[in-house]
């Protein structure tokens, strides 16, 4: 019976390491990642974030040696998000020309040219006083309209920095269009938009509010992020942000929202992204201190459950370190 009805045998195709690379459907390479970098006013070293062990706000000139490294690993690009000296209500330094992150963009377009992808987080949470992702009206509410010509204003400060990506976070309606309008009109054509098209109102982003420094003072951002329970509104934001000029749509957080991200990929015929948020990085490094999980074995899981949902690009605390591994 046997002979005529051999057993299946799959165990056979998992037998080595060896066999399970050449079998592997999913591999995740350096150039897939994304190095998210925080870049502070005002001081003279790098400060660690409490809540994100091995994470540190950057000097404009740890940061270039930062930057050289992630290259040097082959990551695919960094996108780097700014910590102001003064904060005020419109976010004024988002788009000053000697604002953090336009400086900091100058450096490592010189120092780096093309060798890899620059991105810059479009937002005004880390810049303004109260918080919150735009510019507020006299009830404390962001109004939308009034934040979309502030959005174009930071994304033509960007593009001429350097930024080779403009990353919209804000989820405002109608951010894509104002900002590719802004960066045509203003001569900017090649520099591309990675929307952050379905960011969730999550409660994983509590150690990044630390790193950015951008908590907001009052109420919270449920009222423009997207609510976790809806995922058919996740497909309409992000056919909205591609029918509006977006290159790139991102899904943010990553690991509570792989079926998201399952689903835009299926649905899009431009690149996915997903960000592999504060609180995923941050409860997995404390939970490896402890002891409690092998460190280099879930970060590898992870990232592979997040390349095999459908995300191509995916930005990453780890990324330098997970390509220098690689490599």
């Amino acid at each position: 019976m046997h002979a005529e009805f051999p057993i299946a045998r799959p165990r056979r195709l998992r037998a080595t390491a060896a066999m399970r690379r050449l079998v592997a459907h999913t591999s995740v390479q350096p150039a897939d990642l994304v190095q998210p970098m925080f870049v502070k006013e005002g001081i003279d070293e790098p400060q660690p974030v409490r809540s994100m062990p091995g994470v540190v706000q950057h000097t404009r000139d740890s940061l270039r040696k930062a930057a050289a490294e992630a290259v040097d690993a082959g990551v695919g690009g960094l996108i780097l998000f700014g910590i102001p000296a003064r904060k005020d209500a419109r976010g004024s330094a988002a788009d000053s020309p000697a604002g953090i992150v336009q400086l900091a963009l100058g450096d490592l377009a010189a120092d780096l040219g093309d060798k890899t992808v620059l991105m810059a987080d479009l937002c005004l949470d880390e810049y303004t006083d109260h918080g919150h992702c735009g510019i507020l009206t006299e009830a404390g509410e962001v109004d939308n309209d009034a934040t979309l010509e502030r959005y174009a204003s930071i994304a033509v400060a960007q593009a001429l920095a350097g930024a080779h990506v403009v990353a919209p976070s804000g989820m405002m309606d109608g951010q894509v269009a104002a900002i590719r309008a802004a960066l045509d009109g203003a001569g900017f054509p090649q520099v591309a938009i990675c929307a952050y098209a379905a960011k969730y109102a999550s409660a994983f982003y509590g150690p990044f509010r630390d790193a950015a420094e951008c908590a907001p003072k009052f109420g919270d951002r449920s009222t423009y992020q997207q609510d976790p329970s809806n995922p058919a509104e996740a497909l309409r934001e992000v056919e909205l942000d591609i029918s509006e000029g977006a290159d790139i749509v991102m899904i943010k957080p990553a690991l509570a929202y792989l079926d998201i991200i399952a689903l835009v990929a299926r649905s899009v015929r431009v690149p996915v992204a997903a960000y592999q948020v504060s609180g995923e990085y941050s409860m997995i490094e404390a939970a490896a201190a402890s002891g409690w999980l092998d460190r280099d074995r879930v970060i590898t899981e992870t990232l592979t459950a997040i390349k095999r949902s459908g995300a191509g690009i995916i930005l990453t605390y780890w990324a330098t370190e997970f390509a220098s591994k690689l490599g």
